[in-house]
């Protein structure tokens, strides 16, 4: 266990350690121990930082001046080939030392529209690299179906990179963390019962190697040995908090190689996990948890002396559902930042720019019970959600036109600073009336055939998406009883199914509630229709549990202790296509607050020239949002989130259809704001 910035206690990845309910105000004893913690916290890694600092000296003799923190940009590198190097405790790029000065962005989680925006502010910050992370369940969402196009054109976010005066490091995975459902991984991999991830399971490895036949090619060309901007790659992440198999790392290490790759490789790990995650002949880097003078030592010992890079410099943590928001103070951050600069580290910002989960990406974190992150991944980053300034933001270019410069050559006062883009505006559009509804029990007749089976069968394992089972969203489970009683899930709802009698709402089975009572209705004779609708709310990101997450129903539902059988069960993905063209237009007017499941649509009008806003479902009670198709991601009024961010690219001149699949009360008036609301 540890602590955020804020002082709250975490768990891995700087998850909060428990689903906390609202509570009140801490008093002014328990701010000041939180405080007291927080400080023995940073005097811990200090003492570490001091005692790297030392050693760094002692082995280089070199100054720790203005000299030593020279940061140099694509353009001022003649010969970008000689690539970055490590020589003694210092980078060189095209054989001048330098320090990376990086921020983490992730294209995915972006409009591309808006990737030159955000990548201008974070060169105007003062970076000279951007951190992206691949994620392979976005880009082969089936087997053997790869898409890099739009929002996934990796390709075109490294050259624009390059445009901007940007250095890449580049994590292709295969897993990459990142609070993603599955950690990146695609859930198709779990069709196999007896796989093992992570891992040199032939299972695992065999469409390791078909992906990385796709994606690698498309990277080759744009490494620095090949005038591109990619300076580095990342080997998996984190891999030392997982290491279930000593051979897997070399295995990626071999892959990348074989491939094409010929740019610094590394590894991320925490301080505790440097160990496990160490691959021979591939420089070590940190993130900033649970280092102590041991992790330099051990640092000392893989690779001699060598430069010190903060992989993941973590500003906060990502937010779930039913929990406090995530804080942090900018001092303390600040201060680490000053530190490190100080002690001549490179750094990595993780996150810059955090973005949002949109449609079903995120997560969730193996907590106590189960914490799945919320829509917006804002993550306490420089930029905000939509990529507006924060005051850190301004705090922190500051401090980086103090501490550095882009050559040996110029002052600061003779450095050429880049422009910095302006906010972009927002709007309050007009309140839209959701006019129609339509309820799920009525549109299941339209939908696609559903799958008949004796018994429950988990999204992975339904042949549907040409053989690669259903990924995300819901799954609907009908099977016929002639008795009420108890009905006992016994953990195998994945992770929380709404509970119905014919269309009557029983309750809800979740991984807190595994029983619910079945009424029995005098009223009805012979058998009644049990649905369960499950909702898939995000896999395990990380954890070695990643191999058991299956959705849906994952084993039996008992029933007065005996199996339910006899099984019809939809698939309820809601892609674009389901909400574009497989919906019926059955369309009934909304007059009297019709209850969920159901969908309801409204038209919002826009002018001209559409503007990014946020939608505020006040009175709604949980469900999704698509607009024109594109899936928002993720409404819930448990909070902390109160406002879905909608893009103004993703809107056009004149009518916009808004579809709200609410799974319970619905409030028939769809809102606006232009300030995003995401909790206090």
């Amino acid at each position: 266990m540890q602590l955020s910035r804020s002082g709250q206690q975490t768990g891995p990845r700087g998850a909060p350690a428990r689903v906390q309910a609202p509570q009140k105000p801490k008093t002014a004893a328990q701010n000041s121990a939180f405080r007291m913690q927080t400080l023995l916290v940073r005097l811990v890694a200090l003492l570490g930082l001091m005692s790297r600092l030392l050693e760094t000296s002692a082995l280089t003799g070199a100054p720790w001046g203005r000299a030593s923190r020279v940061f140099l940009s694509p353009s001022q590198v003649k010969d970008r080939r000689l690539g970055l190097k490590v020589k003694d405790s210092n980078f060189t790029l095209g054989g001048f030392p330098s320090l990376i000065l990086a921020g983490t962005i992730h294209y995915f989680r972006v409009p591309k529209e808006y990737w030159r925006d955000r990548l201008l502010k974070l060169k105007a910050c003062g970076f000279n690299t951007v951190t992206t992370h691949v994620p392979w369940n976005l880009h082969e969402p089936r087997r053997g179906q790869f898409q890099f196009t739009g929002n996934l054109d990796l390709a075109v976010f490294i050259s624009m990179a390059l445009e901007v005066d940007l250095w890449v490091i580049l994590c292709p995975g295969p897993y990459i963390g990142s609070d993603l459902d599955l950690g990146g991984l695609p859930s198709w991999l779990l069709r196999d019962p007896k796989m093992k991830l992570r891992t040199t399971y032939k299972g695992f490895t065999k469409a390791v190697n078909h992906y990385f036949d796709e994606l690698i090619p498309r990277i080759v060309s744009l490494q620095v040995q090949e005038d591109g901007p990619i300076i580095a790659v990342q080997l998996e992440n984190e891999y030392g908090s997982y290491h279930m198999d000593k051979k897997y790392m070399p295995y990626v290490k071999k892959a990348l190689v074989t491939r094409g790759v010929k740019t610094l490789l590394m590894t991320a790990d925490t301080g505790q996990d440097l160990t496990g995650g160490h691959v021979k002949n591939v420089l070590a880097t940190l993130h900033l948890r649970s280092i102590n003078k041991a992790t330099y030592e051990t640092l000392s010992s893989f690779q001699g002396p060598s430069p010190v890079l903060m992989t993941v410099y973590t500003a906060s943590a990502p937010d779930g559902w039913g929990a406090l928001r995530h804080s942090l103070d900018p001092h303390l951050v600040m201060r680490d930042a000053r530190e490190m600069l100080a002690f001549r580290f490179s750094l990595n910002f993780y996150m810059f720019h955090g973005g949002t989960n949109f449609g079903f990406m995120g997560g969730s974190a193996p907590l106590h019970n189960y914490l799945s992150t919320v829509t917006s991944y804002d993550y306490g980053a420089l930029l905000t959600e939509d990529g507006d300034y924060t005051p850190e933001y301004v705090t922190f270019q500051e401090l980086f036109r103090s501490v550095t410069v882009p050559s040996h050559n110029l002052s600061p006062n003779e450095v050429h600073r880049p422009p910095q883009p302006e906010s972009r505006p927002r709007v309050v559009y007009k309140p839209v009336a959701a006019t129609y509804y339509m309820s799920l029990w009525d549109a299941l007749p339209y939908l696609d055939e559903p799958t008949l089976s004796a018994k429950p069968v988990s999204m992975e394992k339904l042949s549907v998406n040409q053989g690669s089972g259903q990924s995300s969203g819901y799954i609907l489970y009908e099977t016929a009883i002639s008795s009420g009683g108890l009905l006992t899930s016994r953990g195998h709802v994945q992770d929380r199914g709404q509970v119905f009698l014919d269309n009557l709402y029983i309750g809800v089975l979740d991984h807190a509630s595994t029983e619910l009572t079945i009424p029995r209705r005098s009223d009805y004779e012979g058998s009644q229709m049990l649905r369960i609708l499950v909702e898939n709310q995000g896999r395990l990101a990380y954890g070695p549990d990643i191999n058991k997450e299956r959705k849906g129903l994952t084993g039996d539902i008992y029933l007065n202790k005996s199996p339910l059988r006899k099984f019809k069960i939809y698939s309820l993905e809601m892609k674009p296509k389901f909400i574009q063209r497989d919906l019926p237009n059955i369309w009934k007017p909304a007059l009297f607050q019709p209850r969920g499941p159901a969908f309801f649509l409204g038209l919002l009008r826009v002018g001209d020239h559409p503007r990014d806003t946020f939608i505020k479902m006040q009175d709604w009670t949980k469900g999704v949002i698509f607009i024109n198709g594109q899936n928002l991601g993720r409404y819930w009024n448990i909070g902390p989130q109160e406002t879905l961010y909608l893009p103004g690219p993703w809107l056009q001149p004149g009518a916009n259809e808004i579809v709200v699949f609410e799974e319970w009360k619905s409030a028939l008036v769809i809102q606006f704001t232009d300030s995003p609301q995401l909790g206090y």
